[in-house]
């Protein structure tokens, strides 16, 4: 299981890639796998969509991670609309799989969710999630953090404290959310530490490679943008390839420091963009 790949003093890397939307994109999924597996990654892990829309889709992706490419595969796993058989029914799949990992989390509430199910939904939040898969006693379990905090949370105070309840609910290592600026990450662990949330935790980074993507990823993430990473939107934003390689050098430095200053693990948010995270592997481990 993932959580006993952690070392003092070895940083891990592993990638998150996400299913395909339509069936006859499969191949190129399976081929994007071949790829990044090349790259020799610590651990890959799959998204999972809303409401469990794309969950045979994830069970089907981690399977070849896991048994075909012989790598870890960390399977997403939402529940803000599931109720307790469907998360039977998945956890049932992926150990038929031997996909013994599992990121917990509460996901964003489908569209199609009425405000009366949202508010009586089996699964609260994530920690209440990691409870019930820690019962049963067969998964490894990560969790999901923030270095900003989470945007509905009032205060990183509430947030830290919402942690602390998954890390006692069962998780046994944290991925965080992407960020762009490596002290806010480090702040962060520095918090974590003084509330006394002792799991490895991993740094998520994303490579803003266009000027469209930034915009989409702040309004879905609620990351701060740092003036050097507003400055390369402005200057090169125009220019595709120029502003494709800027952003790959900015991913590649904000690594190459966390390596630097010995974090548990760095998780590539690679979009499925497996030249790019080749790109970006080679400058790192150079």
């Amino acid at each position: 299981m993932i959580e006993s790949l952690f070392q003092k003093d070895k940083t891990l890397f592993s990638f998150e890639v996400f299913p395909p939307k339509k069936e006859d994109e499969f191949n190129t999924a399976f081929s994007t796998l071949d790829s990044l597996a090349l790259l020799k990654p610590d651990f890959i892990s799959v998204t999972y969509g809303a409401g469990g829309s794309k969950s045979k889709k994830t069970v089907e992706i981690a399977s070849y991670i896991k048994n075909n490419l012989k790598l870890p595969a960390l399977a997403h796993l939402t529940c803000v609309g599931s109720k307790r058989f469907d998360i039977d029914n998945i956890t049932q799949e992926l150990a038929k799989h031997q996909v013994r990992d599992i990121l917990a989390l509460r996901g964003d509430r489908p569209k199609s969710m009425s405000t009366e199910q949202y508010v009586n939904r089996h699964f609260p939040y994530a920690a209440d999630l990691i409870s019930y898969l820690a019962q049963k006693n067969e998964f490894s379990i990560a969790a999901a953090c923030y270095p900003e905090k989470h945007f509905e949370s009032p205060s990183l105070h509430e947030d830290l404290y919402h942690l602390k309840e998954k890390e006692h609910a069962g998780a046994n290592y944290l991925i965080s959310q992407l960020f762009f600026d490596n002290t806010t990450f480090y702040r962060f662990l520095d918090q974590i530490q003084k509330n006394h949330i002792t799991i490895p935790v991993c740094a998520g980074v994303m490579p803003i490679t266009s000027a469209s993507a930034l915009g989409t990823t702040v309004s879905l993430s609620g990351s701060s943008v740092p003036k050097e990473l507003s400055n390369l939107i402005a200057k090169y934003g125009d220019v595709p390839d120029e502003m494709r390689k800027a952003g790959i050098d900015y991913a590649c430095r904000q690594m190459i420091d966390l390596k630097e200053h010995s974090v548990d693990g760095i998780h590539l948010y690679t979009m499925n963009k497996s030249k790019m995270a080749a790109e970006i592997m080679q400058q790192v481990r150079a």
